[in-house]
C-alpha cells in the first residue's frame, strides 16, 4: 500500500514559488539577482492598519475567532461589497479565510465532485487547476489570444460548457496577464451563463483596486444580478493594502455554499488569525488613501516595463489594464540560440537562460497554461525594473 495519497500525483509544485526560491538560492550564493517572479507589493502595510493590529493585541483579541470570521470583519466585508460593487450580501453570507487561496480551495472542496468540470481561461494563476484536481474535478482550459488581450470570448465560453460544468472561474484583473474585463465584455459572458443555469460563477477579484487609466472595475454579479444566487465573489486585502503576510482573504455568496464552506473550514483550519482579522477591519473601514498612491506607482511601473520590453528584440508586450504583471510573447525568439549554446525551444528555456545569463528571474508562460510567453511582476522599484529590462533587452539581442 502506497503511503502518499494518490491525489498528489495529479498536482505539481507552484511554479511561481519555485522560481522565487531559485532566485533566493542564487542570491544566497552571491549572485546579483533581480527577482521579478513574486506577486507581492513592495510597499509596507499602511500604519493605521498596523496600529489596529497592535491595539487588538493590547485589548486581548488573541483567542480563537469564529470559524467564518469575527463579526466586525464580516460586517465590513458586506459593507465593502455594497459600497464598492453594489452587491447586497448579509454578513452571514460572507466568510474569512487564511488568504484568498484558502477561500478558493475551500469553495472547490465544498462543491466539486469527481468528474465535475471547472472552466478556467488560460493563461491562469498556477494554483487554480491543481486545486480543482485535488478536489477530484477536471479543469477545462480555454485558451485566450494575445490579439484579444488574453480575454475569454463569449463564443469560446459557450463551446466549453457541458452538462458536467460546475464552475466558470474568472480572474479580473488577471494574474498573469493583467487583463481586465470591461462591463460590456463581462455582460457578453454573463449572457452566455444565463442560458446554463447549472453553471456556477467563481470570481477572483483580488486585484480589483489595481486598474489603470480610465478603466472601471466591475464584477459578474454586479453586471448580471440574476447570477447572484450562483456566484461566489472572492477578494482579499493582500494586494490593495499591501497585506500579503497577514493572510486574509474573504468571499461572499449564497447561503447554502457559505454554510458548506463554514462546515469544511471548521474541520480544517477554523478561524483565520484574530489579530490579522482586526487589521483587515481597519483596512476595509478606515482611510483608503493608500490605494490611489499604490495604483499611481504601479501604473508608472507598468508603462516603464511595457515600453522597455517592446523595445527588446523579438518581444511583444500587450498593455494590461490592471494587476502588476505583464505577459510578453517570445514567439519570435523560439529556435534562437542563447549565449550558452542552448537552443531556446520553449518559454521555460528562455527564462532559465535569462536567469543564468543576466540574473533576472521571471516565470515561464507554460506554467500559466499559455505560451510561449513569460510573466514579469513589476511590484518592485523603478530602478530595479529599469535595470532588469535593460538586461532583458541585452539578453534578447544576444540570441542568434
Amino acid at each position: 500500500m502506497a503511503f502518499l495519497a494518490d491525489a498528489l500525483s495529479r498536482v505539481k509544485p507552484s511554479a511561481t514559488i519555485a522560481v522565487t526560491q531559485k532566485a533566493r538560492d542564487l542570491k544566497a550564493q552571491g549572485r546579483d539577482i533581480i527577482s521579478l517572479s513574486v506577486g507581492e507589493p513592495d510597499f509596507d502595510t499602511p500604519d493605521n492598519i498596523k496600529k489596529a493590529a497592535i491595539e487588538a493585541i493590547q485589548r486581548g483579541e488573541t483567542k480563537y475567532p469564529p470559524v467564518s470570521g469575527i463579526m466586525p470583519l464580516r460586517e465590513a466585508i458586506a459593507k465593502k461589497f455594497k459600497r464598492e460593487n453594489g452587491l447586497d450580501y448579509k454578513p452571514t453570507q460572507t466568510i474569512v479565510g487564511t488568504g484568498g487561496k484558502h477561500v478558493l480551495f475551500n469553495a472547490f472542496m465544498a462543491s466539486v465532485n469527481k468528474g465535475d468540470e471547472v472552466i478556467i481561461p488560460a493563461p491562469y494563476w498556477v494554483s487554480y487547476p491543481d486545486m480543482v484536481l485535488l478536489c477530484g474535478g477536471q479543469p477545462v482550459f480555454v485558451e485566450t489570444k494575445l490579439e484579444d488581450n488574453f480575454k475569454l470570448l463569449p463564443e469560446a465560453l459557450e463551446r466549453a460548457i457541458t452538462p458536467r460544468t460546475k464552475w466558470v472561474l474568472f480572474n479580473s484583473p488577471s494574474n498573469p496577464s493583467g487583463a481586465a474585463y470591461t462591463r460590456d465584455e463581462l455582460k457578453a459572458l454573463t449572457d452566455v451563463l444565463l442560458k446554463h443555469p447549472h453553471v456556477w460563477v467563481m470570481t477572483d477579484d483580488m486585484y480589483e483596486h489595481l486598474t489603470y487609466g480610465d478603466f472601471v472595475f466591475t464584477t459578474p454579479a454586479q453586471v448580471e444580478p440574476n447570477l447572484m444566487d450562483r456566484t461566489l465573489t472572492i477578494n482579499g486585502v493582500s494586494k490593495a493594502y499591501a497585506m500579503t503576510g497577514w493572510r486574509i482573504g474573504y468571499a461572499a455568496g449564497p447561503d447554502r455554499l457559505m454554510k458548506a464552506m463554514d462546515m469544511l473550514q471548521g474541520q480544517q483550519t477554523s478561524g483565520a488569525c484574530a489579530i490579522a482579522q482586526w487589521a483587515a477591519v481597519e483596512a476595509l473601514n478606515g482611510p483608503q488613501d493608500c490605494i490611489p498612491k499604490f495604483r499611481k506607482a504601479f501604473e508608472s511601473r507598468r508603462d516603464l516595463v511595457m515600453s522597455m520590453l517592446n523595445q527588446a528584440r523579438g518581444l511583444k508586450c500587450p498593455k494590461p489594464e490592471g494587476a502588476f504583471y505583464v505577459y510578453p510573447s517570445i514567439a519570435e525568439l523560439i529556435g534562437k540560440i542563447a549565449p550558452s549554446g542552448k537552443v531556446i525551444a520553449t518559454d521555460e528555456d528562455f527564462v532559465s537562460e535569462l536567469l543564468e545569463a543576466e540574473g533576472v528571474a521571471a516565470v515561464h508562460g507554460s506554467a500559466f497554461g499559455l505560451g510561449p510567453n513569460f510573466r514579469i511582476s513589476y511590484a518592485t522599484s523603478n530602478e530595479a525594473l529599469e535595470d532588469a529590462c535593460k538586461k532583458i533587452q541585452r539578453f534578447c539581442a544576444s540570441l542568434r
